[in-house]
């Protein structure tokens, strides 16, 4: 073997070893960075919660495949575009990566809830003006509730800084009495103003819970994206249900749709910006398959 062959092999080698240690020493939690902003609804914050790599990392698989985003229909649970939710975006499935699954190992060790509760995560993009008017994370239609139950959790990781706006605000918060004081942070927008607000920085992490602990949809869970003012935000989103979000429910692994909304909702794009639910893999099979065309 040659002396070039050897050092690339030793390159491979230690690039391999480099990149285990950093999602290995990824996962390590640190609850002296964790501060609670709320507990109606109970959220905290965690900083550094991300490494710049991962942040990086994150944005790099999304920029291509930006769409956007949609809402959920509160009655039918069908996706559909609203001017309450101005962003593009994606979703990029469990364990694309090796350090796609250390973020995600990350955020089961800081929640304490099972991995296979966890939707794809999806990335998220505001540019100037963009929103995301208040909103709960839980559901009120039967058709989402159907795959793992109420979204119980949220992990919002911030992937960039914002120089003005884009802060996450719960409008209707309790804030907790020790941290109240008698102005409001002069960084914050107008939006943030009205209420508890996290302003976004990057590698931060906010969890937040939309749910009691007796699985109560929490009301002071309502929370917004205030427009970004100057400046981009990047974000993702983790969406943890009271459930296995991985269960196959009640599929028999035919080409069919599970759903009548399929074909509405492959119209609007649903099979590339939500493939989980949609498309699903091999193992288990998504919800719209014959909609979206790959079988």
């Amino acid at each position: 073997m040659s002396t070039v062959t050897l050092s690339l092999h030793f390159l491979v080698v230690l690039s391999t070893i480099s990149l285990f240690i950093h999602v290995s020493s990824s996962s390590i939690i640190n609850p002296s960075k964790v501060k609670q902003i709320s507990w109606k609804p109970r959220a905290f914050v965690y900083e550094g919660f991300l490494t710049e790599l991962e942040c990086d990392h994150l944005i790099s698989l999304a920029k291509t495949e930006l769409k956007r985003s949609a809402v959920a229909d509160n009655l039918s649970g069908e996706s559909k575009l609203s001017e309450v939710r101005t962003s593009s975006g994606m979703f990029i499935s469990k364990g694309k990566d090796v350090i796609v699954s250390g973020i995600e190992d990350k955020i089961s060790t800081w929640t304490f809830l099972p991995k296979e509760n966890g939707e794809d995560m999806q990335m998220l993009r505001y540019e100037h003006g963009q929103k995301y008017d208040p909103h709960y994370d839980y559901f009120v239609d039967k058709v989402n509730i159907a795959r793992g139950g109420h979204r119980m959790a949220t992990v919002l990781m911030y992937l960039s800084d914002v120089t003005k706006g884009g802060e996450t605000v719960f409008p209707v918060a309790e804030e907790p009495p020790r941290r109240r004081t008698p102005a409001k942070n002069d960084d914050f927008s107008e939006c943030a103003k009205k209420g508890v607000a996290v302003k976004p920085r990057r590698g931060d992490a906010l969890l937040f819970f939309s749910l009691h602990p007796d699985a109560v949809p929490d009301p002071n869970s309502l929370h917004a994206g205030c427009p970004v003012i100057e400046g981009e935000k990047w974000s993702a989103t983790k969406w943890i249900h009271v459930d296995s979000f991985d269960k196959n429910v009640a599929n028999s692994g035919n080409c069919t749709d599970q759903n009548e909304s399929c074909e509405r909702w492959a119209n609007l794009g649903e099979c590339t910006n939500n493939p989980e639910y949609m498309v699903g893999t091999a193992e288990l099979p998504g919800y719209c398959r014959r909609s979206c065309k790959v079988c």
